[in-house]
């Protein structure tokens, strides 16, 4: 074999050797790699099927149901415009409480509730995923923007008896 033969086999062989390399990578990493959504992205469907990903807002007030088991706790995850309903079987965080930010792992599965692995709580009264808050902040200016387009000769009605 001639040299720019031997140079030309040891180049093909390398980028064989790197691109299977890489590939091992990805593969690998596949089944780790967690997607985060909010709850209005996950109503319209932008977050994968079946496979897991985190969604992230707050816990709506009034929406913790625990079970007779003592492990599993119902409850819903809000970014104040839409909300997804998430069943968890475990030990909950301290830090978990009724409109407090939280961050679910799990699938949603075909009865539209999501089926959480891994709960956390948020660890600082300041802090917020910036998805989660500019989530919040769409969620608040669309509830605004719907206050405003109601129109103002709809009779009120009233629940007083």
């Amino acid at each position: 074999m001639k040299p720019r033969q031997k140079r030309f086999v040891f180049i093909a062989v390398a980028v064989a050797a790197l691109s299977l390399a890489v590939g091992l990578v990805l593969y690998a990493l596949k089944n780790n790699v967690s997607l985060y959504f909010t709850p209005t992205q996950v109503y319209n469907n932008e977050a994968p099927q079946g496979r897991s990903f985190r969604i992230g807002g707050l816990v709506e007030e009034g929406s913790v149901q625990r079970e007779k088991d003592g492990l599993t706790v119902k409850f819903v995850i809000t970014d104040k415009h839409k909300s997804i309903p998430v069943i968890y079987k475990g030990i909950l965080p301290d830090l978990f409480k009724e409109g407090k930010g939280v961050v679910a792992q799990g699938k949603v599965e075909a009865d539209g509730m999501m089926h959480a692995e891994e709960v956390l709580a948020k660890h600082d009264e300041n802090y917020m995923p910036p998805e989660a808050a500019d989530a919040l902040k769409k969620g608040e200016t669309a509830n605004a923007s719907a206050a405003t387009s109601t129109p103002a000769s709809a009779p009120a009605t009233s629940a007083v008896k």
